[in-house]
Formats: structure tokens, C-alpha cells, sequence
């Protein structure tokens, strides 16, 4: 892959000094998405769905070729089954309450991972406090996802659904998330997939997996920011009632109530965010361009890079102790995450930042996840498309500085003695 070429297509790296490595949050953007969004203001920007003149009628046919987009983009069957959201989060928001609100009732079980983003915990935590449902937790073997565990509480709770990760935003690691959702159905329960750190990895399709619910967000995906996806199975989307109550989702009000209107409008109350679904279309049009292969390749090739380096720092613990395998590019994403021995996550990071260095210091929203391995907070290493094996030594030579500058200039040869 031609990775000057990539990076070049990026405006925030015309400063050649800045080495982003925290893609996990939020991915930088390529001038194509920013011109898509720059465009719309300038050229179509009119509210779409009901507007009866030229500009509103182009507006709602990009609006919609961008939700087609997204439909070819997961292999979904239907536009209707995908919906816009400000984000991932919200997506998993709408799930728990209109689905949950209206199919799960008291001490019925859902099952979670210890794996889980705090979006794909509190909103089934808000669940249990309404309405009393159970929440059980799968753990982790050889820093993976513990199967038996899963297959033995699936046997015994019998949950109604199955909320999981399909990569962690911490260690990295890809679960089995078409094993998992198989075996989830086996025993009755609906699937959530919370795939916001695999979309901008691994190709997906949503007919293999066959989940009922799957969420991503936009920006991580290259796209703008404010834009999340759900995808959920048309008939059970159908049967759920609206999330939001307003303008665009209803067929009619009257003095006396409403009726909702059809998929997908039903849950998209509101203006929706129709420049950054726009430039989501853009940012996925961008990604096929440059291909799945590619893309893998390349980031496996900087995982493993990364990997190597930092082992060789003697003061660095990886969080997530089956990393020292590597896993193959199958098993993980760009993401590592790793304590430095006598510096807190966030001097190191501050330290870094001053030196343009961008990585992620804290609990990555995480907080179960850091409990269960031992740590508070770490700091985390996360790859783009756009970087490369000069930026992983950058940061860890900015990351050996870092030692020297906190514990003194024979810290190193301290740590390497032992």
C-alpha cells in the first residue's frame, strides 16, 4: 500500500510532524468526506423527505443513495433496515429501550462481556433499574472471550438476548461474533452486535452473521462525526415502537394520538443528520476504492510491528497478556493498549502530546474491562489506514524519552538489568 499516497489525502497531515495513533476514538478524515459535507452546505442543503422543490428533492436523493451505501456496505437486504443515528451509542440506546422496553420483562437475562464499551453496558443497566431485567457477564481466556463460559451461561440463564463486542476497543481482540450469534439463536435470544471498532478493520456481511441488531458509527469509519448506524432485521424493526417522538415520524396526529409512520422513517424523529449520512456515503465509497486486502494487509503488518517494538521496551506491560502470541490478523485489530511501569497513562500521554505524538490515556470507557485485568487506566496504541511503521517509532522512542524524563536517565539500563 502506498501509505504517503493515503496520507497525503488527509489535510490535518500537511503538518508532517503529527503522528496520530488513537484511530480507535475517532479516525481522521480524507479531504473526498469533508468535500462531500463542504459541498452540501454550499449546493443542496435543503431538509429532506418533504420538501416538493429541486434542492429538497436532491438533498433527500443524496440523503438516501448514502443509506444505500451503507446497506451494500454491511450486505444488508433492505434500505429499511438501516437506520441513521448521531452514533453508535445512541443505536444501542435505541435498542434497549424500544425493543427492550416492549419484549424483555422482569428477570428476564441479558448477557453481556467483560469486553463491553460503556455503551454496550449502562444503556442494559438502565434496562435492569426500569424494569428488573438480569444481567450475567462473560469473562475472558487467554485474553479472549471465554466460550465455555458463554455456552455454559447461554444453557443455564437462557437469556433473551446477547449484547456483545465484535472487537475490543482495549486489547484489540476480534470475538467469534458469527459463532456467538449462532449460538445465541440456538437458545432463543436475539443478537446486538456493537461492531464500531471492526467496520473501519474487517469487511463484514450482515446475511453470514445473521445478527438482529448490528451498530457502528460513522467516525470512526473516516466519515464525519454526528452519524451512527443501526441495522436491524426489518421485522423486528417493524414491531418495535418509535424511540423518539416528533416531526418525520409519524403517518398522523390527531387530538387524541398519533400512528408511525414506515421503515426507516419511524425512528429517525427530527431533522436527521443529513450532511454527515452524506459524508458517511463519501467515506465508504473511499474505503471500497482502496479494497478490504489492502487494507488488512497493511494494518496486520503495522500490528505486528508495533507489537515487536514495544516488547522490546522493558518497561512496558501489555493489558491484554495473550498479545505476546501475536494473534493473527483474524483474531485482532490495530489496538494496543499497555501500562508503563512507574508512569501513569496520563503523564505518558501528555508527555507524547507534546511531542505530537496523539495516543489514548484512561479507562478507554472501559472500566469493567481494566478492573478485570488489573489496572485502572493504560495507555492505548490504535492504527489507521494512513499510518505507518515510522510513527510506531516515533512513539516509541518518544515513549523511552518519556521513561528517562520520570525516573532519570539510568532508569532504562535499571529496568533492562533485572
Amino acid at each position: 500500500m502506498n501509505t504517503s499516497g493515503i496520507r497525503a489525502q488527509f489535510p490535518i497531515f500537511k503538518d508532517n510532524s503529527l503522528v496520530y495513533l488513537d484511530s480507535a476514538a475517532t479516525a481522521q478524515k480524507p479531504q473526498c468526506v469533508i468535500d462531500a459535507e463542504k459541498s452540501f452546505y454550499e449546493n443542496e442543503n435543503a431538509s429532506v423527505k418533504r420538501g416538493m422543490y429541486k434542492l429538497a428533492e436532491r438533498a433527500t436523493e443524496e440523503f438516501e443513495s448514502a443509506r444505500e451505501k451503507v446497506r451494500s456496505f454491511i450486505g444488508a437486504k433492505s434500505a429499511n433496515e438501516i437506520v441513521f443515528t448521531k452514533s453508535a451509542t445512541e443505536s444501542i440506546n435505541l435498542v434497549a429501550k424500544s425493543y427492550g422496553e416492549k419484549f424483555l420483562k422482569k428477570e428476564d437475562t441479558v448477557l453481556l462481556s467483560i469486553l463491553e464499551h460503556h455503551s454496550n453496558i449502562v444503556p442494559w443497566m438502565q434496562l435492569k433499574e426500569r424494569i428488573g431485567i438480569n444481567i450475567e457477564w462473560v469473562h475472558l481466556k487467554n485474553g479472549e472471550l471465554d466460550m465455555e463460559e458463554l455456552k455454559s451461561k447461554l444453557e443455564k440463564f437462557s437469556p433473551k438476548l446477547l449484547a456483545i463486542t465484535c472487537a475490543s476497543n482495549v486489547t484489540g481482540v476480534v470475538t467469534s461474533y458469527k459463532e456467538i450469534t449462532d449460538l445465541a439463536h440456538d437458545v432463543g435470544a436475539k443478537v446486538v452486535l456493537d461492531a464500531a471498532q471492526l467496520v473501519p478493520h474487517r469487511e463484514i456481511n450482515i446475511q453470514d452473521i445473521d445478527c438482529d441488531f448490528l451498530v457502528f458509527s460513522g467516525h470512526k469509519v473516516y466519515g464525519p462525526t454526528g452519524i451512527g448506524v443501526l441495522y436491524g432485521k426489518e421485522e423486528l424493526l417493524e414491531d418495535m415502537p418509535a424511540f423518539l417522538g416528533g416531526g418525520s415520524m409519524i403517518q398522523e396526529v390527531t387530538e387524541d394520538g398519533f400512528t408511525e409512520t414506515h421503515l426507516p422513517d419511524k425512528f429517525e424523529a427530527g431533522t436527521p443528520p443529513i450532511a454527515q449520512a452524506i459524508g458517511l456515503g463519501v467515506a465508504i465509497d473511499w474505503i471500497s476504492d482502496i479494497g478490504w486486502e489492502a487494507i488488512e494487509k497493511h494494518e496486520e503488518e503495522l500490528r505486528k510491528y508495533a507489537y515487536q517494538k514495544l516488547s522490546e521496551l522493558p518497561f512496558i506491560t501489555f493489558m491484554d497478556p495473550a498479545v505476546r502470541g501475536p494473534r493473527s490478523a483474524v483474531r485482532s485489530i490495530g489496538c494496543l493498549s499497555f501500562v508503563t511501569n512507574g508512569i501513569h497513562p496520563h503523564d505518558l500521554t501528555e508527555y507524547l502530546g507534546s511531542k505530537g505524538i496523539c495516543l489514548r490515556a484512561g479507562h478507554h470507557c472501559a472500566q469493567p474491562l481494566h478492573k478485570y485485568l488489573g489496572h485502572t487506566a493504560s495507555t492505548r496504541m490504535s492504527l489507521g489506514i494512513y499510518n505507518s511503521k515510522e510513527d510506531i517509532d516515533k512513539m516509541c522512542e518518544a515513549i523511552s524519552e518519556a521513561y528517562k524524563f520520570f525516573l532519570g536517565e539510568n532508569a532504562i539500563k535499571s529496568t533492562t538489568s533485572k
